[in-house]
């Protein structure tokens, strides 16, 4: 008999990596919701979706196993509901709310590790006074009490920016904030922070050398099997790649993974997966908690299976089906692997896109290297959604290699083979 796993958010793509995974001989999987449904969208009707994802599981035939998302908002937090509406195995939906959360996290986490977190204050961006009332000196960010890829995220460098930016804000900020501030009410979270008027956080810079861990919790126990390396573009604000394994010292990863276990252990986070952004600043020699993540990154999935020979998505199909997930041995073909972005800066038309005999051509070169492409001809960058504050993304590329230097080669060599043009607008 085949074991049922739902997946909200489920796409093309990580449905191949999927497929790469041990328990894909035992396992069927299922979209409860493809990734059509919960990205790109004019709006979000969460308790539309949930009905919707609720009746394609309940006509399953065999019965539903377990239900996960690897994608944030709305994914994380229906999959939450639907586990706990099927009695699957899942974390509650209020420990999940209180990483996803922005200010409600770092009320948490002020409690347990208020030396690894910076100075923040909650504010109403249609507040005329906010600036005033914030009582923080530029530079800091400012970002939404929920968004995801860094969406209207912006470093803020003096008081007439945060007012320029503040309209965008006013515009942009609802088709997120309005659904999961819903969420908050019609499950009866804190009333004092589902009501709170203030949907942006704003907080004091943190830097250094970025990295990512990857974990999970068991029955209470905080395992952390990864680390990755966030890099980021010269500018600082957008990331380059995601190198795997990082290549900061043992001892500040273990430092790291102390935080994250008292973070994680405080919002009573328990059997799910989760990543955990840090920086290292190596001049004070201290560690800062960015922010928790109550799902394992599927854009990290294909560097563990470079390297350990099994995507970490192995780890979201155990913990659905309330099983303690596997150690990672290193059985991959490569010693080191990274997740490149492709990105262009500034708006523009796309007036072209690789061929398929180009995306041939680099298979043939490069065998294991695999290639998403984000955008289409005759897209304007503009209109695409959910981009970062300061620029889009054109492709994704997964490269694995014997050390870095292999890797920025073949990068190099998927670039020329790779030929976008942006027509400026």
């Amino acid at each position: 008999m085949t074991t049922n796993i739902f997946f909200v958010g489920l796409d093309a793509f990580n449905r191949e990596t999927l497929a790469m995974l041990p328990q894909a001989h035992t396992c069927t999987f299922h979209a409860a919701l493809t990734i059509d449904e919960i990205r790109d969208v004019d709006s979000y009707d969460i308790d539309a979706l949930v009905e919707t994802a609720a009746e394609r599981m309940a006509a399953c035939p065999g019965g539903v196993h377990g239900v996960a998302s690897f994608f944030d908002f709305p994914g994380t937090i229906i999959a939450a509901i639907l586990a706990q509406r099927f009695g699957l195995p899942g974390p509650s939906l209020e420990s999940l709310l209180k990483l996803e959360h922005k200010y409600w996290s770092r009320l948490e986490q002020q409690k347990v590790i208020p030396e690894n977190i910076p100075a923040f204050r909650a504010f109403d961006p249609f507040d005329d006074d906010a600036y005033a009332k914030l009582d923080l000196i530029p530079p800091f960010w400012i970002k939404p009490i929920k968004s995801f890829r860094s969406y209207l995220a912006f470093d803020i460098q003096s008081e007439r920016q945060f007012r320029d930016v503040m309209q965008v804000c006013r515009e942009r900020a609802g088709a997120i904030t309005d659904p999961f501030r819903s969420v908050m009410t019609d499950y009866g979270m804190p009333q004092e922070l589902a009501d709170m008027p203030e949907t942006f956080i704003a907080e004091s810079p943190i830097g250094g050398a970025q990295c990512t861990l990857e974990g999970y919790v068991y029955n209470g126990q905080v395992v952390v099997y990864g680390v990755v390396d966030s890099v980021r573009e010269p500018d600082g604000h957008s990331f380059s790649r995601y190198e795997y394994p990082s290549f900061l010292p043992l001892e500040i990863q273990h430092r790291m993974i102390d935080v994250a276990r008292a973070a994680i252990k405080q919002a009573g986070f328990d059997n799910a997966p989760f990543n955990v952004e840090f920086f290292y600043d190596q001049t004070a020699d201290h560690v800062w908690l960015l922010e928790v993540n109550p799902r394992a990154s599927q854009s990290h999935a294909d560097l563990f299976h470079k390297v350990h020979g099994v995507p970490h998505l192995s780890v979201i199909v155990d913990l659905a089906l309330g099983r303690k997930p596997k150690p990672m041995d290193r059985h991959g073909k490569w010693n080191v692997a990274a997740h490149l972005f492709l990105r262009h800066f500034g708006d523009g038309r796309v007036v072209r896109v690789p061929t398929r005999q180009a995306m041939d051509h680099l298979g043939k070169r490069q065998p294991d290297t695999r290639v998403k492409i984000d955008v289409a001809k005759g897209q304007r960058l503009a209109d695409l959604r959910n981009q970062d504050s300061y620029s889009y993304e054109l492709a994704n590329i997964y490269i694995g290699g014997r050390d870095r230097a292999e890797i920025l080669d073949k990068y190099d060599e998927a670039l020329a083979a790779l030929q976008f043009e942006i027509e400026p607008e």
